[in-house]
Protein backbone atom coordinates (compact mmCIF):
# COMPACT_ATOMS: atom_id res chain seq x y z
CA UNK A 1 0.00 0.00 0.00
CA UNK A 2 2.95 2.34 0.56
CA UNK A 3 3.90 2.18 -3.10
CA UNK A 4 0.25 2.67 -4.06
CA UNK A 5 -0.05 5.75 -1.87
CA UNK A 6 3.23 7.08 -3.26
CA UNK A 7 1.96 6.56 -6.80
CA UNK A 8 -1.26 8.45 -6.01
CA UNK A 9 0.56 11.26 -4.23
CA UNK A 10 2.98 11.79 -7.12
CA UNK A 11 0.15 11.82 -9.65
CA UNK A 12 -1.76 14.37 -7.57
CA UNK A 13 1.33 16.57 -7.31
CA UNK A 14 1.66 16.53 -11.08
CA UNK A 15 -1.96 17.60 -11.45
CA UNK A 16 -1.49 20.31 -8.83
CA UNK A 17 1.54 21.70 -10.64
CA UNK A 18 -0.42 22.31 -13.83
CA UNK A 19 -3.62 23.53 -12.09
CA UNK A 20 -5.54 20.42 -13.15
CA UNK A 21 -6.24 18.86 -9.74
CA UNK A 22 -9.94 18.62 -8.88
CA UNK A 23 -11.30 18.83 -5.34
CA UNK A 24 -14.90 18.14 -4.31
CA UNK A 25 -16.53 21.25 -2.82
CA UNK A 26 -19.49 20.64 -0.52
CA UNK A 27 -22.42 22.43 -2.13
CA UNK A 28 -26.09 22.20 -1.14
CA UNK A 29 -28.78 22.98 -3.68
CA UNK A 30 -31.51 25.43 -2.81
CA UNK A 31 -34.56 26.99 -4.40
CA UNK A 32 -34.34 28.11 -7.99
CA UNK A 33 -30.76 28.54 -9.12
CA UNK A 34 -29.46 29.14 -5.59
CA UNK A 35 -26.88 26.93 -3.87
CA UNK A 36 -25.02 27.12 -0.56
CA UNK A 37 -21.25 26.73 -0.45
CA UNK A 38 -18.88 27.69 2.32
CA UNK A 39 -21.67 29.24 4.35
CA UNK A 40 -22.70 31.57 1.50
CA UNK A 41 -25.60 31.59 -0.92
CA UNK A 42 -24.51 31.68 -4.56
CA UNK A 43 -26.39 31.88 -7.84
CA UNK A 44 -25.26 28.85 -9.83
CA UNK A 45 -24.51 29.06 -13.53
CA UNK A 46 -22.92 25.60 -13.52
CA UNK A 47 -25.88 23.23 -13.22
CA UNK A 48 -27.30 21.25 -16.14
CA UNK A 49 -30.75 21.26 -14.48
CA UNK A 50 -31.80 23.61 -17.28
CA UNK A 51 -35.51 23.67 -16.46
CA UNK A 52 -35.18 23.36 -12.66
CA UNK A 53 -37.32 20.23 -12.85
CA UNK A 54 -35.39 18.47 -10.09
CA UNK A 55 -37.51 20.57 -7.71
CA UNK A 56 -40.67 20.98 -9.79
CA UNK A 57 -43.58 19.98 -7.50
CA UNK A 58 -45.33 17.55 -9.88
CA UNK A 59 -42.03 15.81 -10.65
CA UNK A 60 -41.09 15.50 -6.99
CA UNK A 61 -44.55 14.25 -6.00
CA UNK A 62 -44.48 11.60 -8.72
CA UNK A 63 -41.16 10.35 -7.38
CA UNK A 64 -42.40 10.35 -3.77
CA UNK A 65 -45.54 8.42 -4.68
CA UNK A 66 -43.50 5.78 -6.52
CA UNK A 67 -41.04 5.55 -3.63
CA UNK A 68 -43.85 4.87 -1.18
CA UNK A 69 -45.52 2.29 -3.40
CA UNK A 70 -42.52 0.48 -4.88
CA UNK A 71 -39.65 1.05 -2.44
CA UNK A 72 -36.16 2.39 -3.00
CA UNK A 73 -34.22 0.08 -5.31
CA UNK A 74 -34.98 -2.01 -8.39
CA UNK A 75 -33.30 -5.12 -6.96
CA UNK A 76 -31.49 -6.39 -10.04
CA UNK A 77 -31.23 -6.17 -13.78
CA UNK A 78 -34.57 -5.73 -15.51
CA UNK A 79 -33.97 -8.99 -17.34
CA UNK A 80 -33.74 -10.75 -13.98
CA UNK A 81 -36.43 -9.08 -11.87
CA UNK A 82 -38.87 -8.49 -14.72
CA UNK A 83 -39.77 -5.24 -16.44
CA UNK A 84 -41.60 -3.00 -13.99
CA UNK A 85 -44.57 -1.17 -15.60
CA UNK A 86 -42.98 2.18 -14.72
CA UNK A 87 -40.09 1.45 -17.11
CA UNK A 88 -42.48 0.64 -19.93
CA UNK A 89 -44.35 3.91 -19.35
CA UNK A 90 -41.13 5.95 -19.39
CA UNK A 91 -39.81 4.29 -22.54
CA UNK A 92 -43.12 4.73 -24.33
CA UNK A 93 -43.12 8.41 -23.33
CA UNK A 94 -39.59 8.88 -24.66
CA UNK A 95 -40.38 7.16 -27.96
CA UNK A 96 -43.46 9.34 -28.53
CA UNK A 97 -41.52 12.50 -27.76
CA UNK A 98 -38.68 11.58 -30.10
CA UNK A 99 -40.87 10.12 -32.84
CA UNK A 100 -39.43 6.60 -32.79
CA UNK A 101 -40.90 3.12 -32.51
CA UNK A 102 -39.26 2.27 -29.21
CA UNK A 103 -36.83 3.31 -26.48
CA UNK A 104 -34.53 1.73 -23.91
CA UNK A 105 -33.48 3.27 -20.59
CA UNK A 106 -30.03 2.74 -19.03
CA UNK A 107 -28.59 3.52 -15.61
CA UNK A 108 -26.89 6.71 -16.88
CA UNK A 109 -25.92 8.45 -20.08
CA UNK A 110 -22.38 7.14 -19.75
CA UNK A 111 -23.66 3.57 -19.36
CA UNK A 112 -25.97 4.07 -22.32
CA UNK A 113 -23.17 4.97 -24.70
CA UNK A 114 -20.86 2.24 -23.39
CA UNK A 115 -23.63 -0.26 -24.09
CA UNK A 116 -25.02 1.00 -27.38
CA UNK A 117 -21.93 1.56 -29.50
CA UNK A 118 -20.16 -1.80 -28.94
CA UNK A 119 -23.47 -3.60 -29.46
CA UNK A 120 -23.82 -2.04 -32.92
CA UNK A 121 -20.22 -1.93 -34.16
CA UNK A 122 -17.19 -4.18 -33.85
CA UNK A 123 -14.23 -5.59 -35.74
CA UNK A 124 -14.57 -4.93 -39.46
CA UNK A 125 -16.80 -1.89 -38.93
CA UNK A 126 -16.05 1.84 -39.12
CA UNK A 127 -16.82 4.51 -36.53
CA UNK A 128 -16.43 8.23 -37.28
CA UNK A 129 -16.78 10.55 -34.28
CA UNK A 130 -16.60 14.30 -33.84
CA UNK A 131 -13.40 15.09 -31.93
CA UNK A 132 -15.35 17.12 -29.35
CA UNK A 133 -17.95 14.44 -28.67
CA UNK A 134 -18.52 13.56 -25.03
CA UNK A 135 -15.84 11.36 -23.48
CA UNK A 136 -18.19 8.40 -23.11
CA UNK A 137 -18.92 8.33 -26.85
CA UNK A 138 -15.21 8.27 -27.59
CA UNK A 139 -14.59 5.60 -24.95
CA UNK A 140 -17.41 3.49 -26.38
CA UNK A 141 -15.93 3.75 -29.86
CA UNK A 142 -12.56 2.53 -28.58
CA UNK A 143 -14.18 -0.35 -26.70
CA UNK A 144 -16.04 -1.53 -29.78
CA UNK A 145 -13.00 -2.84 -31.65
CA UNK A 146 -14.11 -1.09 -34.84
CA UNK A 147 -11.82 1.10 -36.94
CA UNK A 148 -12.14 4.45 -35.16
CA UNK A 149 -11.52 7.86 -36.71
CA UNK A 150 -12.06 11.22 -35.03
CA UNK A 151 -12.97 14.03 -37.42
CA UNK A 152 -12.48 17.78 -36.98
CA UNK A 153 -15.28 19.41 -35.05
CA UNK A 154 -18.49 19.83 -37.07
CA UNK A 155 -16.51 19.38 -40.30
CA UNK A 156 -18.92 18.05 -42.91
CA UNK A 157 -16.23 17.79 -45.59
CA UNK A 158 -14.07 15.67 -43.28
CA UNK A 159 -16.91 13.21 -42.67
CA UNK A 160 -17.58 12.95 -46.39
CA UNK A 161 -13.89 12.40 -47.12
CA UNK A 162 -13.55 9.64 -44.52
CA UNK A 163 -16.68 7.89 -45.75
CA UNK A 164 -15.45 7.98 -49.35
CA UNK A 165 -12.05 6.66 -48.29
CA UNK A 166 -13.00 4.02 -45.73
CA UNK A 167 -16.65 3.05 -46.04
CA UNK A 168 -16.30 0.51 -48.87
CA UNK A 169 -14.05 -1.80 -46.87
CA UNK A 170 -16.19 -1.73 -43.69
CA UNK A 171 -19.15 -4.01 -43.03
CA UNK A 172 -21.08 -1.25 -41.27
CA UNK A 173 -20.40 2.41 -40.47
CA UNK A 174 -21.48 4.53 -37.53
CA UNK A 175 -21.30 8.34 -37.30
CA UNK A 176 -21.18 9.65 -33.72
CA UNK A 177 -21.71 13.22 -32.59
CA UNK A 178 -23.16 15.28 -29.79
CA UNK A 179 -26.32 17.15 -30.73
CA UNK A 180 -25.49 20.07 -28.44
CA UNK A 181 -21.80 20.09 -27.49
CA UNK A 182 -21.46 20.12 -23.73
CA UNK A 183 -18.42 22.39 -23.45
CA UNK A 184 -18.98 24.70 -26.44
CA UNK A 185 -22.76 24.93 -26.65
CA UNK A 186 -22.92 24.76 -30.44
CA UNK A 187 -25.12 22.38 -32.44
CA UNK A 188 -23.95 19.64 -34.79
CA UNK A 189 -24.96 20.11 -38.46
CA UNK A 190 -27.37 17.19 -38.27
CA UNK A 191 -29.16 17.70 -41.62
CA UNK A 192 -25.84 17.44 -43.47
CA UNK A 193 -24.66 14.48 -41.40
CA UNK A 194 -27.97 12.70 -41.97
CA UNK A 195 -27.66 13.24 -45.71
CA UNK A 196 -24.14 11.80 -45.75
CA UNK A 197 -25.25 8.85 -43.62
CA UNK A 198 -28.03 8.06 -46.07
CA UNK A 199 -25.74 8.40 -49.09
CA UNK A 200 -23.11 6.04 -47.65
CA UNK A 201 -25.35 3.62 -45.76
CA UNK A 202 -24.00 4.75 -42.40
CA UNK A 203 -25.91 4.93 -39.11
CA UNK A 204 -26.11 8.34 -37.45
CA UNK A 205 -26.09 8.35 -33.64
CA UNK A 206 -26.58 11.61 -31.77
CA UNK A 207 -25.83 12.11 -28.07
CA UNK A 208 -28.48 14.67 -27.21
CA UNK A 209 -27.81 14.91 -23.47
CA UNK A 210 -27.95 18.72 -23.59
CA UNK A 211 -30.63 19.00 -26.29
CA UNK A 212 -33.61 17.34 -24.63
CA UNK A 213 -35.81 20.03 -23.10
CA UNK A 214 -33.71 22.94 -24.38
CA UNK A 215 -33.74 23.08 -28.19
CA UNK A 216 -36.15 22.02 -30.92
CA UNK A 217 -39.17 22.93 -28.81
CA UNK A 218 -37.85 20.67 -26.09
CA UNK A 219 -37.66 17.61 -28.36
CA UNK A 220 -33.94 17.96 -28.92
CA UNK A 221 -31.40 18.75 -31.60
CA UNK A 222 -32.94 16.51 -34.28
CA UNK A 223 -35.91 18.90 -34.20
CA UNK A 224 -33.92 22.15 -34.09
CA UNK A 225 -33.60 22.63 -37.86
CA UNK A 226 -37.21 23.11 -38.92
CA UNK A 227 -38.24 19.72 -40.29
CA UNK A 228 -37.24 16.75 -38.15
CA UNK A 229 -33.88 15.27 -39.12
CA UNK A 230 -33.73 11.51 -39.74
CA UNK A 231 -31.59 10.35 -36.81
CA UNK A 232 -32.12 6.60 -36.31
CA UNK A 233 -30.19 6.53 -33.02
CA UNK A 234 -31.27 9.32 -30.66
CA UNK A 235 -29.43 8.94 -27.36
CA UNK A 236 -29.73 11.23 -24.36
CA UNK A 237 -29.95 11.56 -20.61
CA UNK A 238 -32.63 12.22 -18.04
CA UNK A 239 -30.16 13.88 -15.67
CA UNK A 240 -30.09 17.35 -17.19
CA UNK A 241 -33.21 19.18 -18.40
CA UNK A 242 -35.44 16.37 -17.09
CA UNK A 243 -33.97 16.88 -13.63
CA UNK A 244 -33.77 13.15 -12.84
CA UNK A 245 -31.22 10.47 -13.71
CA UNK A 246 -30.58 7.79 -16.32
CA UNK A 247 -29.74 7.48 -19.99
CA UNK A 248 -31.80 6.35 -22.97
CA UNK A 249 -31.81 5.49 -26.64
CA UNK A 250 -34.81 6.13 -28.87
CA UNK A 251 -34.67 3.95 -31.97
CA UNK A 252 -36.55 1.32 -33.99
CA UNK A 253 -38.11 -1.70 -32.28
CA UNK A 254 -35.55 -4.17 -33.73
CA UNK A 255 -32.61 -2.04 -32.54
CA UNK A 256 -34.04 -1.76 -29.02
CA UNK A 257 -34.71 -5.50 -28.91
CA UNK A 258 -31.10 -6.15 -29.94
CA UNK A 259 -29.83 -3.90 -27.15
CA UNK A 260 -31.94 -5.79 -24.62
CA UNK A 261 -29.77 -8.76 -25.57
CA UNK A 262 -26.37 -7.28 -26.44
CA UNK A 263 -25.85 -4.01 -24.54
CA UNK A 264 -23.71 -5.17 -21.63
CA UNK A 265 -24.35 -2.06 -19.53
CA UNK A 266 -28.07 -2.84 -19.74
CA UNK A 267 -27.94 -6.61 -19.31
CA UNK A 268 -25.55 -6.55 -16.37
CA UNK A 269 -26.71 -3.43 -14.50
CA UNK A 270 -29.41 -3.03 -11.87
CA UNK A 271 -32.38 -1.06 -13.16
CA UNK A 272 -33.00 2.54 -12.17
CA UNK A 273 -34.89 3.07 -8.89
CA UNK A 274 -38.67 3.23 -9.48
CA UNK A 275 -38.91 6.71 -7.97
CA UNK A 276 -36.39 8.06 -10.49
CA UNK A 277 -38.31 6.45 -13.35
CA UNK A 278 -41.62 7.96 -12.20
CA UNK A 279 -40.07 11.38 -11.69
CA UNK A 280 -38.46 11.33 -15.13
CA UNK A 281 -41.78 10.43 -16.75
CA UNK A 282 -43.47 13.35 -15.00
CA UNK A 283 -40.64 15.63 -16.14
CA UNK A 284 -41.13 14.61 -19.77
CA UNK A 285 -44.85 15.34 -19.44
CA UNK A 286 -44.00 18.79 -18.07
CA UNK A 287 -41.59 19.50 -20.93
CA UNK A 288 -44.19 18.49 -23.53
CA UNK A 289 -46.89 20.61 -21.91
CA UNK A 290 -44.80 23.77 -21.44
CA UNK A 291 -43.05 24.62 -24.72
CA UNK A 292 -42.65 28.32 -23.87
CA UNK A 293 -40.96 27.45 -20.59
CA UNK A 294 -38.40 25.26 -22.35
CA UNK A 295 -37.29 28.32 -24.32
CA UNK A 296 -36.24 30.27 -21.22
CA UNK A 297 -32.69 28.86 -20.85
CA UNK A 298 -31.77 29.68 -24.45
CA UNK A 299 -33.34 33.14 -24.13
CA UNK A 300 -31.19 33.84 -21.06
CA UNK A 301 -28.09 32.57 -22.85
CA UNK A 302 -28.77 34.93 -25.74
CA UNK A 303 -29.31 37.87 -23.38
CA UNK A 304 -25.90 37.06 -21.91
CA UNK A 305 -24.08 36.76 -25.24
CA UNK A 306 -25.63 39.98 -26.53
CA UNK A 307 -24.57 41.82 -23.36
CA UNK A 308 -20.95 40.72 -23.86
CA UNK A 309 -20.92 40.92 -27.66
CA UNK A 310 -20.20 37.19 -27.91
CA UNK A 311 -21.42 34.94 -30.74
CA UNK A 312 -25.17 34.43 -30.33
CA UNK A 313 -25.85 31.38 -28.19
CA UNK A 314 -27.22 28.29 -29.94
CA UNK A 315 -28.10 26.50 -26.69
CA UNK A 316 -28.17 27.22 -22.93
CA UNK A 317 -24.40 26.58 -22.81
CA UNK A 318 -21.98 29.48 -23.37
CA UNK A 319 -18.19 29.10 -23.07
CA UNK A 320 -15.77 31.92 -22.30
CA UNK A 321 -12.38 30.56 -23.33
CA UNK A 322 -9.57 32.06 -21.25
CA UNK A 323 -6.63 29.84 -22.23
CA UNK A 324 -4.67 28.75 -19.18
CA UNK A 325 -5.94 26.75 -16.25
CA UNK A 326 -4.68 29.33 -13.76
CA UNK A 327 -6.53 32.19 -15.48
CA UNK A 328 -9.76 30.18 -15.62
CA UNK A 329 -9.49 29.29 -11.92
CA UNK A 330 -8.83 32.92 -11.05
CA UNK A 331 -11.86 34.09 -13.02
CA UNK A 332 -14.03 31.49 -11.29
CA UNK A 333 -12.81 32.76 -7.91
CA UNK A 334 -13.66 36.36 -8.85
CA UNK A 335 -17.20 35.34 -9.74
CA UNK A 336 -17.64 33.29 -6.57
CA UNK A 337 -16.57 36.27 -4.47
CA UNK A 338 -19.26 38.26 -6.28
CA UNK A 339 -21.93 35.65 -5.51
CA UNK A 340 -21.91 33.52 -8.67
CA UNK A 341 -20.93 29.85 -9.02
CA UNK A 342 -19.28 29.28 -12.40
CA UNK A 343 -16.89 26.35 -12.48
CA UNK A 344 -13.61 26.57 -14.40
CA UNK A 345 -13.38 23.81 -17.01
CA UNK A 346 -9.84 22.59 -17.61
CA UNK A 347 -7.99 19.93 -19.60
CA UNK A 348 -8.42 17.04 -20.13
CA UNK A 349 -12.16 17.87 -20.24
CA UNK A 350 -11.33 20.44 -22.93
CA UNK A 351 -8.30 20.63 -25.25
CA UNK A 352 -5.02 22.04 -23.95
CA UNK A 353 -4.90 25.82 -24.09
CA UNK A 354 -8.70 26.20 -24.00
CA UNK A 355 -9.47 26.30 -20.26
CA UNK A 356 -12.68 28.23 -19.84
CA UNK A 357 -15.64 29.32 -17.85
CA UNK A 358 -18.70 27.35 -18.89
CA UNK A 359 -22.00 29.10 -18.27
CA UNK A 360 -25.16 26.98 -18.12
CA UNK A 361 -28.38 28.98 -18.15
CA UNK A 362 -31.56 27.83 -16.46
CA UNK A 363 -35.24 28.67 -16.59
CA UNK A 364 -34.84 29.43 -12.89
CA UNK A 365 -32.51 32.37 -13.53
CA UNK A 366 -33.82 35.90 -13.51
CA UNK A 367 -32.83 38.26 -16.31
CA UNK A 368 -31.41 40.65 -13.70
CA UNK A 369 -29.05 37.89 -12.49
CA UNK A 370 -27.91 37.24 -16.05
CA UNK A 371 -27.19 40.90 -16.70
CA UNK A 372 -25.41 41.32 -13.35
CA UNK A 373 -23.21 38.34 -14.18
CA UNK A 374 -22.40 39.78 -17.60
CA UNK A 375 -21.46 43.13 -16.08
CA UNK A 376 -18.98 41.57 -13.65
CA UNK A 377 -17.41 39.55 -16.44
CA UNK A 378 -17.11 42.65 -18.62
CA UNK A 379 -15.55 44.82 -15.92
CA UNK A 380 -13.57 42.33 -13.79
CA UNK A 381 -12.52 39.55 -16.16
CA UNK A 382 -12.50 40.68 -19.79
CA UNK A 383 -10.90 44.05 -19.03
CA UNK A 384 -8.16 42.35 -17.02
CA UNK A 385 -7.63 39.85 -19.82
CA UNK A 386 -6.91 42.72 -22.20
Amino acid sequence: MRSLDQFATEKLATLEACSQRRVLAETASGAGARVRRGGRELISFSSNDYLALSRQPAVVEAAIAALREHGLGAGASRLVTGNHPLYAALEARLARWKGTQSAIVFGSGYLANLGIVPALAGAGDLILADELSHACLLSAARLSGAEFVRFAHNNIAAVERELKTRRARAHHALILTDGVFSMDGDLAPLPEFASLACEHDAWLMVDDAHGLGTVGGGRGSAFAFGAAVDVPLQMGTLSKAAGAYGGYLCASAPVVALLHNRARSFVYSTGLPPAIVAGATAALDFIAENPAYTGRPLAHARTFTRALDLPLAQSPIVPLILGSEAVALGASAILEAAGFLVTAIRPPTVPEGTARLRFAFSAAHEESDVLALAEIIRTRILQNAR
